[in-house]
């Protein structure tokens, strides 16, 4: 067993009940807020030692002295790895799945038990300052990543808290703003990513701070209780951010079972005196105790295999982690545009100068509560002048910072390429604060404009957290690379991507615009002090832009590396028509002269569905790495969900809504971006249809579009006003009445039924099937 896993059985749930009744009241409560600012409250005597979380997710923010959540005080020393923002661009789950390892191999040695991550809420918008923390615009890729990193968090031990649930899109106003998102928006856009963490066993899940459709995550039963753990099966521990419990009470109630950090006792006596009034119930209480206590097991379970020796004990290896950092930032970097001028040929390249502010000291992470304090972090200009040392290359690598234009145009002129290190400085996106442009600063540009003039040889490196527009770069670089914020090994990553050491394995998880204006929730962003509509939609990211054809910089999925990639051979297989499930097989050979790696991504299309779907949805993908002439049959498995949309139900009570595949053609799309389709097929489903149930109160069109009903319908109106007298059905009028109630045709016509009646006509239609 994994150590630290929870042990299962009926056997340990009745020990486990056993030691939660043997509590006092004064316990339980105590143990639902934290002790400390990172440590839940232990219970000696009854053997229940306490949990100490801390903040992820691409490294350990272990404080030693004085607490925070805000990156304010310093930490102890850990690995930087890349932010979501980068790895998300990977497309590559077991890298995830390493570097999860490597994070719980860093936690254990720093005496951590839940580290406070992945944060996989969707970027609904690029000004979200917390984007750099986010994976993707979509949820199928945010989900899959998001998985593997807790697979192989949990697999070393340490348990997972996956982040913000839910709709937590934007950080103006995050603690008091409420989104409202209608049902078939958060189910197909908001929720997966977290519903497929939860399946892969995550340990605990964190509220956020927002609102959603009014009411308080930390207080929401229908996201705690209904969704989570009634529908999704989750059985771990419901964590609160920090500070985002206003009412214990009803948070309990709710679904929360922990609320961070300790309250100094105001918040257990609160608890105990709504359990004597008996607003709170004392199961509600025994519920969040038992995941608190469970928690609290499972992290003393990992502490006694660690002293015992066992294997995946505390222990850490930091160049080998630094060394997973810079492979990660490599596969995670997006080559945006090229020529040609890259790689460069460390055998003959000429004189090179890094030029700009982040050419010495790049930036790696993002600020606020993921700030981590790493041992070492690169520098390009010496990791570009180590590999060229590797070489016996005979150019010279140069440095301006750029500060002094007319310096760095000097030194351009003398070298045969610059490198230009631009991106976003830490003072303009954070958590806490949302950016209100997407430029790029103006003395970035500037310094580009002035260096292309004087050199005809430029490749510009961008690191950002969000994404900026690169229309303004690309005109003046014969070459773009994003490594967004690449963790403390970003610099060594550069270098290898420059001079070909490794190619750039990234494809974008999300689309660069054209312009602001350009974006889904552009009208939308970011509300007011009280709320934020979302009425993009499920329109979010290329959904978006493919939807209204829009024209952007770059569209999702796109990323270039240093071969060529050919497809061939598409085949979907459809097993049984009347079940919603199918293989999707490709030819993928590398045509080029290098090895490299191709994100082969999948897209669905439902056109004939009964409900507005995007044109495409990414419904699968694979990373596939090839030698130079190597082919490979690609497989990718469609489930269920794959064809599905959230249908809401009739909206009147008479049904509750549900995912639901139509029967009909489904369009199958095979490319290397939402916009670079290579290979495209139909098929068809023969599922069965799914009607709604049907009342009086329902559309006559849906009366019109099921089997038998019409007939039953039109005995209605033959018997208040003969059948002689029913009106010709021609296109017009049926296209008029459809979105009628039938009760208010009938009622116009004079033809409304008794209740007698009108029971007997639901029951024909019952049996309608």
């Amino acid at each position: 067993m994994t150590p630290g896993a929870a042990a299962t059985g009926a056997g340990a749930r009745e020990q486990l009940a056993a030691l939660v009744a043997d509590l006092t009241v004064e316990e339980k409560t105590a143990l639902l807020s934290g002790a400390s600012f990172w440590e839940t409250a232990a219970i000696p005597r009854a053997g229940i030692g306490s949990v100490v979380l801390t903040d992820g997710p691409h490294g350990v923010r272990r404080q030693a002295g004085d607490a925070d959540h805000l990156g304010i005080n310093d930490a102890l020393p850990a690995t930087a790895f890349p932010t979501a923002a980068a790895t998300g661009s990977s497309w590559d789950p077991a890298l995830l799945r390493e570097i999860g390892a490597a994070l719980a191999a860093e936690a254990r040695a720093l005496g951590v038990d839940v580290l406070l991550g992945p944060g996989i809420n969707i970027k609904r918008h690029p000004l979200c300052g917390r984007n750099f923390e986010y994976f993707s615009e979509d949820p199928l890729l945010s989900g899959h990543l998001g998985a593997a990193w807790v697979e192989g968090l949990q697999g070393g031990g340490v348990a997972g808290c996956v982040k913000h649930f839910a709709a937590n899109n934007q950080e103006t106003n995050r603690m008091r703003v409420s989104a409202e998102v209608d049902e078939r928006t958060l189910r197909e856009i908001y929720l997966p990513a977290f519903e497929r963490v939860v399946d892969a066993g995550v340990a605990t899940v964190m509220c956020a701070y927002n609102g959603l459709n009014g009411t308080p995550t930390a207080e929401h039963p229908w996201l705690l209780t209904r969704v989570l753990r009634e529908e999704w099966g989750f059985d771990g521990a419901v964590v609160s951010d920090w500070g985002a419990v206003t009412d214990p009470v009803a948070s309990v109630a709710a679904g929360l079972d922990l609320e961070m950090p300790g309250t100094s006792g105001a918040s257990a006596e609160r608890l105990r005196a709504a359990l004597a009034d008996g607003t709170l119930a004392e199961a509600d209480l025994d519920r969040a105790v038992t995941a608190v206590v469970a928690l609290a097991q499972r992290a003393a379970a990992v502490r006694v295999a660690g002293e015992a020796g066992a294997p995946g004990g505390p222990t850490t290896d930091p160049d080998a982690h630094h060394a997973l950092a810079r492979r990660a930032a490599a596969d995670s970097a997006v080559l945006l545009t090229n020529d040609g001028i890259l790689p460069l040929d460390p055998r003959t390249t000429g004189d090179l100068a890094l030029i700009g502010p982040f050419a010495r000291s790049p930036r790696y992470q993002g600020a606020g509560s993921s700030h981590i304090n790493p041992p070492r972090v690169d520098d390009p200009v010496a990791e570009v002048e180590a590999l060229l040392a590797d070489h016996a290359a005979t150019a010279r690598v140069h440095h301006a910072d750029g500060t002094d234009v007319d310096d760095a145009v000097a030194l351009a002129r003398r070298v045969e390429t610059v490198v230009l290190c631009l991106g976003l400085p830490d003072a303009e996106e954070s958590e806490g604060f949302d950016r209100t442009h997407l430029d790029l600063p103006a003395d970035q540009l500037d310094l580009l404009v002035a260096v292309a003039a004087a050199c005809d040889r430029v490749v510009v490196v961008l690191g950002n957290g969000g994404a900026v527009l690169t229309g303004p770069v690309e005109q003046h670089a014969r070459a773009v690379l994003e490594t967004w914020l690449g963790g403390q090994a970003v610099g060594g990553a550069i270098a290898d991507i420059l001079l070909g050491v490794r190619e750039p394995g990234g494809r974008l998880a999300e689309t660069i615009p054209l312009a602001l204006a350009d974006t889904p929730a552009y009208v939308n962003w970011p509300g007011t002090a009280a709320q934020v509509h979302y009425g993009e939609r499920i329109y979010v990211g290329y959904r978006w832009y493919d939807r209204v054809q829009r024209p952007v910089q770059h569209p999702f999925g796109h990323g270039l590396g240093y071969t060529t990639w050919q497809y061939d051979d598409l085949e979907v297989v459809v097993p049984d028509p009347t079940v919603p499930a199918a293989t999707v097989r490709v030819t993928l050979t590398n045509t080029g002269a290098r090895p490299g790696a191709e994100v082969v991504q999948v897209y669905l299309g439902d056109p004939e569905a009964s409900v507005d779907r995007p044109v495409r949805e990414l419904v699968g993908f694979a990373k596939v790495r090839l030698a130079p002439g190597e082919s490979r049959r690609v497989e990718v498995v469609l489930d269920e969900r794959a064809f599905a949309f959230w249908d809401t139900g009739a909206g009147d009570g008479s049904n509750e809504g549900g995912w639901v595949v139509e029967p009909g053609a489904f369009r199958v799309e095979v490319g290397a971006s939402s916009r670079d389709i290579r290979l495209a097929t139909e098929i068809r489903l023969e599922v069965p249809p799914v009607w709604r149930p049907l009342t009086l109160d329902s559309p006559m069109g849906e009366w019109l579009e099921r089997p038998g009903a019409m007939e039953i319908m039109l005995e209605l109106f033959s018997a208040a006003v003969g059948e002689g007298d029913l009106p010709e059905l021609d296109e017009s009028l049926l296209a008029m009445v459809a979105s009628m109630p039938l009760r208010q045709v009938l009622t116009m016509a004079g033809a409304v039924p008794d209740a007698a009646t009108e029971a007997a006509v639901l029951a024909r239609v019952g049996n309608l099937g």
